[in-house]
Order: C-alpha cells, then structure tokens, then sequence
C-alpha cells in the first residue's frame, strides 16, 4: 500500500465470498475505515479477520469527517471507505471526502468490486449501452414527477434504486404515466411501453429477477411483497 492514501474499496452487496482479496488486503492493512454502516461494516470485518474498529460516514457527518481523514491523511495515515454495500459513492456519501483528498493533493485509489448497478444490468436482459443512473426516486411531488418524466422519455436504460416498502407505489406511477393498460389516471399519457427488470436480493439466498412492463412488476410484487434490496 502507498503511504497516505484513501482506498475506496467495492464490500459484497449480498454474499460475502465476492470480497476480492486486495479488498481483504486494503481493509487489512488500513489505518482507519470509514464506514456508512458501522454495524454492517463490523459484520464484513469480523468475517475477515480485521479488528480495525469502523468510523461512521454519513450524510449529517460528513463534513466532519473529511475534516477527520484530512488530518489522518497529513499524519501519513492510510484510510479505506467503504459503503453499506457494493462500490461507495453511488447513492453513498463519499464524494466530499474524495474531493477533499484530491484537492489536498493526495491519492485516491479504487478497489473495484461487487456493484449492485452493473450486476442488475448485467442480467436484466435490457440493453447495457449506454444507460443512466440515476439513484433513488425524488420524493418530493414536483421533484419526482419531472424525475419519472425524464425516465419514461430516456432512450437509454436507466438503473434506479428503490425500497422494498415503495417499490409497488413507483411502479404503479410509471405504469400509470405511461398509459399502460389497466393503469390509466391523471397524468397519463401514451408512449412507448418501456420494459422493466426488478432484480432483488442480488447474490443472496432469495435473488430474484423479475420483468414486464412497469403493470406486471407492480401486479407480481402487490402479490408477492418485496424485501430486500432492490435495483
């Protein structure tokens, strides 16, 4: 490992046997590690062997803790951030403190590993290039609607994520303003149907990929009630 150095290092997002052995190395010989889930991230560590004990990164700490890591990385300090799952900064905090490091004039180095973006894309059967992502929905009204808008009028595929509690309500707003059959309402207009893929629970016991249109998504998962996490 590089002296002073941020690692921004890819955890498994299900199972624990796809955390690639420079992850192991990098979590190993780090200094200190950033974690958006302390609990989650000790589990990971524990699983591993390292005792290295985990500093919380969120969205109401972060600028504290940049400010945290700058001084660590001054002190000649290596430190490694990881996130919930799958490769950190993609709907993760994290970007402040990769910027904060680069301006600083220090290095960022990338572990790469499991994604749950690419790996739902992968076996989603719709086309991999190009595409969008795009995070998780907008809640606010005025917010969300422009954000459907712009995903229903995309030509490319778009990658989102969504909780399992608010998976049917979003699947039942793009059927609708799609004018799919059976889910006409306000807002609805005619276009194009887009296909959708549902991937949930990747790479876990209970790993499921469904896919039709955004009705029969909603119609299945209003059946079958979803948990887990969902791309």
């Amino acid at each position: 490992m590089r002296p002073s150095t941020l690692y921004v290092v890819a955890t498994p997002i299900g199972n624990l046997a796809d955390l690639s052995e420079r992850a192991r190395e990098v979590l190993g010989a780090a200094d200190h590690i950033l974690a958006e889930d302390t609990r989650r991230a000790r589990v990971l560590l524990s699983h591993i062997g390292v005792a290295t004990r985990p500093v919380s990164l969120h969205a109401h700490n972060e600028a504290a803790r940049v400010a945290l890591a700058r001084r660590w990385l001054r002190a000649g300090d290596d430190v490694a951030v990881v996130s919930d799952a799958g490769t950190p900064l993609l709907s993760d905090p994290g970007e402040r403190l990769v910027g904060a490091v680069i301006e600083m004039g220090g290095e960022v180095v990338p572990v790469p590993g499991p994604s749950a973006i690419l790996a739902g894309l992968a076996v989603s059967g719709l086309p991999c290039v190009p595409f969008t992502f795009v995070g998780f929905p907008p809640r606010k009204a005025g917010r969300r609607a422009r954000a459907l808008e712009r995903i229903i009028d995309a030509t490319e595929t778009t990658v989102l994520f969504e909780s399992p509690s608010r998976l049917v309500g979003l699947l039942d707003e793009l059927a609708t303003r799609m004018g799919e059959s059976g889910s006409e309402g306000a807002g609805s207009r005619v276009s194009a149907v887009r296909r959708v893929a549902v991937c949930r629970e990747m790479t876990k016991v209970h790993e499921e990929v469904f896919r039709g249109s955004a009705a029969e998504c909603a119609a299945h998962y209003r059946e079958h009630p979803p948990r887990g996490e969902v791309t």
